[in-house]
Formats: C-alpha cells, sequence, structure tokens
C-alpha cells in the first residue's frame, strides 16, 4: 500500500495483467501503428520511450535503427513473443501494460497503464478524469491544473518531479548552482 496525501491507495489497484488491462483499456487504446525497422517518426518516439521504460539504453530519436530493432527483439524474447524485431499488435500490448508508473514522461496521446495510473492519482486529487488509459485533452487540463495548484511549471507533462509530487512526496530539491573555477598562471580563482 502507498499513502497519498489524504488517502490510501493499493497500487495493484491501478495495476492489472495484460488480458485485464486490454480488456478495461480497450485494444484500441494499447495497440499503436505496426513499427517495422528502419521506419521514423512519432510511433517511433513512443517505442524508443517505452523501451528505455523498459530498461533499455536507447537514445530517443525516432529512428528505428539497429539498436531499437535489438532491443525490441530482446524484449520480445523476454515477453515470450514472437521475436521478428517488427512491433505489431501484441509487441505495443505488452510494452504497454508492463510499463511502470513514473518510467517515462507522458504527454497528449500516450497510452498505457501508467497513463491509466495517473489517471487514477489525479482522481484521487479530486480531478474529473476518465481512467481509461489514454492522455487526451482532458487528462492533459487535469494535470496542469495540478502543476499550478502545486506550483509547479504547468506543462502538461508529466515529468519526473510531477510524478513525485502526484505521489504525495516532496518535489526533489533543485541542484545548487555550480561555481566555476579558472586557472591563472598566477593563482586559481573564482569566477
Amino acid at each position: 500500500m502507498r499513502l497519498g496525501l489524504t488517502h490510501i491507495v493499493r497500487e495493484d489497484a491501478f495495476m492489472h495483467t495484460n488480458s485485464e488491462l486490454v480488456n478495461t483499456v480497450g485494444n484500441a487504446t494499447l495497440i499503436s501503428p505496426k513499427v517495422y525497422p528502419w521506419d521514423s517518426g512519432p510511433a517511433v518516439i513512443e517505442l524508443q520511450e517505452l523501451l528505455r521504460a523498459h530498461g533499455f539504453n536507447l537514445r530517443v530519436d525516432g529512428e528505428f535503427g539497429s539498436l531499437t530493432e535489438k532491443a525490441v527483439a530482446a524484449y520480445q524474447r523476454q515477453q515470450e513473443l514472437r521475436v521478428d524485431g517488427i512491433v505489431g499488435s501484441k509487441t505495443w500490448a505488452a510494452l504497454k501494460t508492463t510499463v511502470k508508473p513514473g518510467t517515462r514522461r507522458l504527454s497528449i496521446g500516450r497510452t498505457g497503464a501508467d497513463v491509466r495510473y495517473l489517471q487514477g492519482l489525479l482522481q484521487i486529487q479530486g480531478y474529473n478524469v476518465p481512467c481509461n488509459g489514454n492522455f487526451g485533452a482532458s487528462t492533459q487540463q487535469a494535470v496542469m491544473a495540478f502543476q499550478e495548484r502545486h506550483k509547479l511549471k504547468s506543462t502538461g507533462l508529466v515529468d519526473p518531479t510531477t510524478w513525485t509530487v502526484l505521489q504525495g512526496n516532496p518535489p526533489l530539491p533543485t541542484p545548487p548552482k555550480q561555481t566555476r573555477w579558472t586557472f591563472d598562471f598566477r593563482k586559481w580563482r573564482r569566477v
């Protein structure tokens, strides 16, 4: 169990098996276009974000290159899916239903278990958003209102700071400003 600001939240209330989440959220929400090696664009960006959230060390650049293809094949192997390096409906559903909340940034258009968890946290905070796993306009508006209420930068993007505050923790401290040192042949001095 996790203690929120004024409510108790059972973590397993938002986390489900793949089939339960697919039935609850619906196939249309979890499935994105089929993506092939050497494709590029927004679907590849989402794929790379999901793979990073699952622990793969990839650069998110929107290009489905050889490193992304190897990560997809490794993920498919882990999930006991057909290993072909192509991201079809089963791979998308597995990626989106097993992603842990807080492991990727969320913005409008994103879907998955982490979005559903976010929506549950927003409902607990008193925001009227559907808990459907689809980050739409109403979820974005609720996130922006939450960020404003907690004096965070109101972007509608769920970043690590927003995740932290949503889960009832104080925001992460801002690192102190670094001072620079310059070398002068005569002496060290602070700038």
